[in-house]
């Protein structure tokens, strides 16, 4: 074939293979990026500090099912080619995403509203594990062996390009409808979008032709009967798979969730930053780390996928818990003083009856202006005690709440300090991901590919990854923790892998010839 043509042909494939994924990414990710909200939504308005804590257990259950999904649609993959594998995954993902977009609130139909989510959250993991391993082996398959890292690095850019597109749907939404209708119904709409998004995906999907290994696999007859016994009975075969997991996928998977999902959870929940802040400084460190995948994958194919995905390990442990102390020390408004102060609006006062509207709770509001240019709202509450049940007066005082400093506004020096460090933090992303789907394409056979590299994947991104957000935010919550408590989790993770990988794996890139049949 004339190589302008077979460059345009690959480039064809990439196109059409990540946008779909990038689309079932931006699905998957919209839910974590809403957390704080759909909790409100899902739960009693007084479960407080567990209404965040039960859905993110709800986002980490599409997680965990990640690799059963790897299972089903990786054995289909490999059954019946990658191409209408892919497109069933596609499908359900965006059906599920466009349901949980219909859900009705707690306040409607009570746990059921809950249960409902869980069980699309489900089917939407499900499709995502057979997503991925579809589209990188799809690509890989395309691409010349020489250049594999380089071309299914436009891949790996989908997980986080999903992610930057959730950010930017939401807060184009809040800021167009406010911040009050978003959080009462406007949270659904990045939700209902994504049936168009799917569409348009599917359309381009349904042009695409079938991986030209697979083909001539099918037409000489190779195709393998039995995949799941071909990848997990077959003892050389399945040491790969181990050794892909606890070596590469799992640390991998720490490395990509902390440094986005569980950052921008930190910055919000733990720092009380500003939502559209909090989601601005992510957005900008996704923008200005995202090349980075491309240019790791492709200096990958020159010196090989190991080092690189074991450095981005190791930075990763050696700098998080400064990183973070950073983001805490920097948003702790606690010792600000009078002179610090620059202006403070007047204070709303509102009123609210409650324990059957004998008491009241009295909350006063204002923002304050520091100098600098940071702002935040401080927020004192007490409880005013009325009459008693039986009519006479209380003998309660009055009780007053802890000082509350919350929408935090940062100044614009501490603002692109902190889209620096999530700069950094996504740069270890890239180094990390960036290589990974050439390294695990090149592990394994064709005829067995799309099975055998979907599962270390999908339990080392999908369950060791996807649980950073609840776990890190989990152990943050026990007693006698501290906010940086959580972060022992990714760190502890990364660290085992990276010793497993440092000592077993190879940084030797197998030829065409040794990974196929």
């Amino acid at each position: 074939m004339n190589p302008e043509l077979q460059k345009n042909s690959i480039f064809k494939v990439i196109g059409a293979s990540s946008l779909g994924t990038l689309i079932e990414w931006y699905d998957f990710y919209i839910f974590g990026s809403l957390a704080t909200i759909i909790g409100a939504q899902l739960f009693p308005a007084d479960a407080g500090a567990s209404a965040l804590i039960n859905t993110l257990a709800i986002f980490a259950a599409g997680f965990i099912v990640r690799p059963f999904g790897a299972l089903v649609f990786g054995r289909l993959g490999d059954l019946i080619g990658r191409k209408y594998t892919f497109l069933l995954t596609l499908v359900l993902m965006g059906g599920s995403t466009f349901l949980i977009g219909l859900i009705p609130s707690y306040s409607s139909i009570g746990y059921a509203a809950p249960i409902l989510v869980l069980i699309l959250r489900l089917v939407q993991g499900l499709a995502l594990g057979g997503e991925y391993g579809g589209a990188a082996t799809y690509v890989a398959e395309h691409a010349p062996a020489n250049k594999r890292g380089f071309f299914t690095s436009w891949i790996q850019t989908t997980a986080t390009g999903g992610l930057f597109l959730s950010l930017g749907v939401i807060v184009l939404t809040k800021n167009w409808l406010g911040a009050e209708d978003f959080a009462a119904w406007g949270w659904r709409i990045p939700f209902l979008l994504s049936i168009l998004l799917v569409g348009v995906s599917i359309y381009i999907r349904m042009k695409m032709h079938e991986s030209p290994m697979f083909t001539k696999l099918k037409t000489e007859g190779k195709i393998s009967k039995n995949p799941l016994k071909e990848s997990f009975n077959h003892k050389a075969n399945f040491k790969m798979v181990l050794l892909a997991l606890f070596g590469a996928t799992m640390g991998q998977g720490v490395i990509w969730y902390t440094g986005q999902f569980y950052a921008q959870s930190f910055i919000e929940n733990t720092c009380k930053v500003d939502f559209n802040d909090s989601r601005y400084i992510l957005l900008w460190g996704i923008a200005f780390a995202t090349p980075f995948f491309v240019i790791f994958g492709s200096w990958s194919d020159r010196v090989g996928r190991k080092w690189i995905m074991l450095t981005g390990m190791l930075l990763g442990i050696i700098f998080y818990r400064p990183i973070y102390q950073v983001f805490l020390d920097d948003t702790d408004f606690s010792d600000v003083t009078q002179e610090d102060i620059f202006s403070v609006a007047n204070p709303v006062v509102t009123k609210l009856a409650i324990n059957g509207g004998v008491d009241s709770l009295i909350t006063t509001s204002a923002m304050v202006t520091l100098v600098d240019g940071s702002s935040y709202q401080k927020v004192q509450s007490h409880t005013k005690f009325g009459a008693s049940m039986d009519g006479t007066a209380a003998e309660k005082p009055l009780e007053v709440h802890p000082e509350l400093i919350k929408d935090k506004k940062l100044s614009t020096p501490v603002f692109w300090k902190f889209v620096g460090l999530i700069f950094f933090q996504i740069l270890l992303v890239t180094m990390v991901y960036g290589p990974i789907a050439a390294f695990l394409v090149e592990l394994f056979p064709t005829k067995i590919r799309y099975t055998s590299m979907s599962l270390p994947y999908h339990v080392g991104n999908g369950v060791f990854g996807g649980l950073v957000p609840f776990i890190a935010t989990l152990i943050a919550s026990f007693s006698g923790s501290t906010p940086l408590s959580g972060l022992w989790y990714p760190i502890g993770i990364a660290s085992l892998s990276f010793v497993i990988g440092a000592i077993y794996l190879s940084n030797k890139k197998p030829v065409e010839a040794e990974t196929a049949d």
